[in-house]
């Protein structure tokens, strides 16, 4: 009888926007993609930019960025991210769902607000997470395949893509330092 490996589970990062403490729905979400298979590290509630800036770096493997809002201020908490793309310390696909503005009507403007901001992906429904994360996966936008190397992330290859449901194409830096 052969011995093989299970493949390596594929890693995203999950975790709650700044100024939100809602963690019913990350913890059932981070469920929910363990049971489909990927490794989450699950950063909690009230996760700023930063931090999942270094969660990035520490984890160069990791193939997406999930953030959640409920309280509908996800523009505000995310500021910064358009930087940490740039900067190359987020360098996969930014994923965010949830409540993502205040009130009850949802316009298209606010999703336009989003990808300004860096978000390449926005999912309504977290049953199509897996989906997304294939879809990002199989446009070649998953992340950038790196390692680490004294402490720091560097990319082996850089991977841009093409744009998946007529989102902006994301494209990650060479290094991150």
């Amino acid at each position: 009888m052969p011995w093989t490996t299970a493949p390596p589970r594929r890693l995203v990062i999950l975790g709650v926007a700044a100024s939100d403490c809602h963690v019913v729905a990350n913890q059932l979400i981070a469920r929910f993609l363990r049971d489909e298979g990927f490794e989450v590290e699950n950063l909690g509630a009230c996760t700023p930019v930063e931090e999942f800036a270094r969660a990035c770096v520490r984890r160069p493997e990791a193939e997406a960025l999930l953030v959640g809002s409920l309280n509908g201020h996800i523009h505000e908490d995310l500021r910064g991210l358009r930087e940490a793309k740039r900067s190359g310390r987020v360098h996969c696909p930014v994923v965010v769902g949830g409540n993502l503005s205040v009130g009850s009507s949802k316009s298209l403007s606010s999703d336009r607000r989003l990808y300004a901001l860096g978000v390449d992906r926005i999912v309504h429904d977290p049953a199509t997470l897996p989906t997304a994360l294939a879809e990002l996966r199989s446009a070649g936008r998953h992340f950038t395949v790196g390692r680490a190397v004294d402490g720091r992330a560097v990319a082996d290859r850089a991977v841009s893509g093409q744009a998946v449901g007529g989102e902006p194409a994301w494209s990650g830096p060479a290094r991150v330092s």
